[in-house]
């Protein structure tokens, strides 16, 4: 199953993918390539290890090789080895390590201790990524180190402490510890080292490469205060969205806003003057540029048209909202910065994509859309299922017959037609409150229990859809059993397929992810 983030993750890495998947020039490989044979042996023998799990037609995997050979080739020189398994002749191996997708990245420290990489596909993030798993949680600076290790990473934060300061020393060592997949942390309690830093005792500094270039914390020592401000402080005032920066973006807890713009010139500029009203809004919202050449299809995600630039919107994760600014209307920091207070405010409504609202419903399976989702889905007293689908979706198109007949066995019987409804909806095509973590996901929303929809992990099978909405649905209807009394009084119904059928079709479904 692709996930959503994945897939906007692949539309903003589409152009990148088309590049890099060119084969380069012949050259002596830092990657070393692993088989069962010598898997356990070279993992043993190293400390810390990156292995790279994939398969040889993986189009995700030939954008990542020049790369992941950058990225070795660089942390070869520091004794941290890159590695490889070609899945494809190695299956076993694969499926001893959990192996679902390629490319799968996961970080050794021995045979026992297996970890994901976490960071992203750039070689510049693996290799930021293995000098932090290579350290300690926190190191140690003093004056003979301290230039040095601020330039150690795009990120650096230093704790100044006194010896005696143990409980602050503690939850800064717990907080290094929860984060050192994302940041470098490092601690000095040298009085004259904070001193000729500019900060006291008990300080937290955050030195970055770009901005202002050192922020300094003065609030609460709690783990949860801190990592606010971390995620305040590291982030640029006006950044980039790229594959790179996307997801951190995402999960930051606070909206997005993009300025679409095609030319570097143009991006630069508005760098420039839209950093004042990023400062204003510092932790409440983020502003970054993005290429509208080569990510420009983006837009269309966030209801604006894909192929008028320049163009500004905002999107709300936490709240799954997106505000697109007017396109007839000039991009320019003093409009738009009125725009992105109203929106903070609360005075703009979200845009809410739809399709048209069917005129009729044509077979069983009803079609839901943005407009009428409230209605078909939550506003009733009836068991919903409902399929989020994507149209280019493979699962998707193979589910299509077997839900159909599913759909039928309720929508032919009067009796259940005023019980269950089995629906649709193009979660492309149609914002929809809801998260959507893969294609196709399937809820039930009960009636009476809408807020808690019950998520299907089953095979999908016609019987076993049939006795989760019997199990998990507040009518508790069993179309099986409403179907053989129907067939018993002379009614044709539609019947589910053999259990070797299904069998067969749950084991395509179950081990033939799309990547």
């Amino acid at each position: 199953m692709r996930s959503f983030a994945s897939y906007a993750l692949w539309l903003l890495g589409a152009t990148a993918l088309v590049s890099a998947s060119e084969p380069a020039a012949d050259k002596e490989s830092d990657v070393v390539s692993l088989t069962k044979d010598t898997f356990d042996d070279f993992i043993k023998s190293h400390d810390l290890v990156l292995a790279e799990f994939f398969a040889p037609w993986c189009g995700h995997c030939k954008a990542l090789a020049p790369k992941y050979e950058e990225a070795a080739t660089e942390l070869k020189a520091k004794n941290i080895p890159l590695v490889k398994v070609d899945c494809t002749e190695e299956e076993d191996l694969c499926r001893n390590y959990g192996v679902e997708g390629y490319p799968t990245i996961k970080v050794f420290r021995g045979l026992d201790s297996t970890k994901p990489y976490l960071g992203a596909r750039q070689s510049d993030a693996i290799v930021s990524y293995m000098i932090k798993q290579s350290l300690p949680a926190v190191s140690t600076v003093d004056e003979a180190n301290l230039e040095e290790f601020k330039t150690m990473d795009k990120i650096v934060i230093i704790g100044y402490l006194a010896s005696d300061d143990k409980g602050n020393a503690d939850t800064f060592t717990k907080f290094a510890e929860s984060q050192r997949d994302n940041y470098l942390f490092a601690a000095s309690n040298e009085a004259a080292l904070a001193e000729s830093e500019q900060v006291k005792q008990p300080s937290l500094v955050l030195y970055k490469d770009f901005d202002e270039k050192k922020a300094v914390y003065d609030g609460k020592w709690t783990e949860e205060a801190i990592l606010s401000w971390v995620k305040t402080a590291s982030t640029p005032l006006v950044g980039v969205v790229g594959p790179e920066t996307y997801s951190g973006y995402i999960t930051a807890g606070i909206p997005l806003a993009y300025i679409f713009a095609e030319t570097q010139e143009e991006r630069e500029k508005f760098t420039e003057e839209f950093k004042p009203i990023a400062e204003k809004h510092r932790g409440a919202i983020n502003i970054a540029t993005i290429d509208a050449k080569m990510f420009g299809a983006h837009a269309g995600n966030l209801n604006l048209d894909p192929q008028k630039f320049p163009s500004f919107a905002i999107q709300d994760p936490e709240k799954n909202a997106k505000y697109p600014y007017d396109q007839s209307k000039e991009i320019n920091a003093k409009d738009v910065g009125k725009f992105i207070q109203n929106v903070l405010d609360g005075k703009v409504e979200p845009s809410i994509k739809s399709e048209p609202i069917p005129e009729t419903q044509e077979g069983p399976v009803t079609v839901v859309v943005a407009h009428s989702y409230k209605e078909l889905v939550i506003d009733n007293e009836k068991d919903v299922l409902l399929e989020f689908y994507a149209p280019w979706c493979g699962h998707c198109k193979a589910l299509a017959p077997k839900y159909e007949e599913l759909a039928s066995l309720y929508a032919d019987v009067p009796d259940l037609a005023s019980k269950v409804t089995i629906a649709k909806i193009d979660a492309t095509a149609n914002d929809v409150p809801d998260s959507i973590t893969g294609f196709p996901t399937i809820r039930l929303y009960p009636a009476g229990a809408k807020d808690a929809p019950v998520e299907y992990n089953g095979s999908r099978t016609v019987e076993d859809f049939v006795n989760f909405i019997k199990e998990n649905g507040k009518h508790k209807v069993d179309a099986h059993a409403a179907g053989s009394k129907k067939a018993e009084e002379g009614v044709d119904v539609t019947s589910a397929p053999s259990e070797s059928q299904t069998a067969e079709a749950g084991e395509k479904d179950a081990h033939h992810d799309e990547l």
